[in-house]
């Protein structure tokens, strides 16, 4: 299988935030290059809604991927979440994100509005026409509020710069249908979704609990495409309580409770969003302890 053009392990990466709200660009440069160097990964996806992209400004954002980018280099891509519910506002995320220097766009569905499936279709193709990067469209219903159904994603699939899928709808039929009809590269949206996803020919997955389990993450997949597959059920079996365990309240905020246990900024998250409490943070450490992570 062809490596896809943003790697196989992607992390949403969560925005750090000093003490008083602001952006920390200074931690954000320290977790960018432990995302890549430590937990192997390919790219990187920045101002996405686990970077709480709702509450940062379009200014926070172009200066957040800034500064990832001059962080990491060459050494991974860096994916910007530009999807809004407004498709003019997209268009100008779109440009801001191709001058600070993205690899790749990442656009999600417009959410609350619903819109039926000829609207989404005009609006993804609004933005691939706008931009000469690759895009991949977020198909996440349970947020979004609908899904992109399978014929338009195989409509989608035509446009030259539309070239995935980030894949939290969790219906491995639907997936597969599309993965037979077209040449989009399939990531999971869904961290304990990826194995499944590979099995139907995913390629990789834009994770969450990848803050910690990306290089072991990376090592499953690799498993799996090198036909180990008892192997590969092996590692996620092993990694299942921590896909799963950082979704026991919203993912963002147990990635900053974990990432604090580990040395990085403190857990400051901005409204409506709350750190964790002490009895969720103490949980979800203790599984990454439990997975030797």
């Amino acid at each position: 299988m062809s490596q896809p053009v943003f790697g196989r392990v992607l992390t949403a990466m969560v925005t750090p935030f000093t003490a008083d709200g602001a952006v920390d660009l200074a931690q954000a440069r320290k977790l960018a290059a432990y995302l890549v160097d430590e937990q192997a990964n390919d790219s990187l996806v920045i101002n996405g809604t686990t970077g709480e992209s709702p509450t940062t400004s379009d200014a926070e954002k172009a200066e957040l991927l800034a500064v990832v980018k001059d962080t990491i280099g060459d050494r991974a891509k860096v994916v910007a979440g530009v999807g809004t519910n407004d498709t003019a506002h997209t268009l100008e995320l779109a440009s801001q994100a191709a001058a600070a220097g993205a690899d790749g766009l990442l656009v999600v569905t417009p959410y609350y509005s619903k819109p039926p499936q000829d609207a989404l279709a005009a609006h993804f193709t609004a933005v691939a026409d706008a931009t000469d990067l690759p895009v991949l469209l977020y198909d996440i219903p349970h947020r979004a509020g609908v899904p992109i159904e399978t014929p338009t994603l195989i409509a989608l699939a035509e446009h030259p710069n539309i070239v995935g899928v980030k894949d939290a709808k969790g219906n491995a039929v639907a997936s597969a249908q599309v993965i037979a009809a077209t040449s989009l590269a399939f990531y999971s949206g869904d961290d304990a979704f990826t194995l499944p996803l590979l099995s139907v020919g995913g390629v990789g997955v834009v994770g969450t609990s990848t803050h910690f389990t990306g290089a072991r993450m990376k090592a499953l997949i690799e498993q799996f495409l090198a036909g180990d597959v008892a192997g590969a059920a092996g590692a996620n079996a092993a990694l299942l309580p921590v896909f799963t365990g950082v979704f026991a309240t919203q993912g963002c905020m147990l990635v900053k409770a974990g990432l604090a246990a580990r040395g990085f900024a403190p857990a400051v998250l901005r409204r409506p969003l709350l750190p964790a409490s002490p009895e969720q943070s103490d949980a979800f450490v203790a599984l990454l302890d439990a997975a030797g992570l």
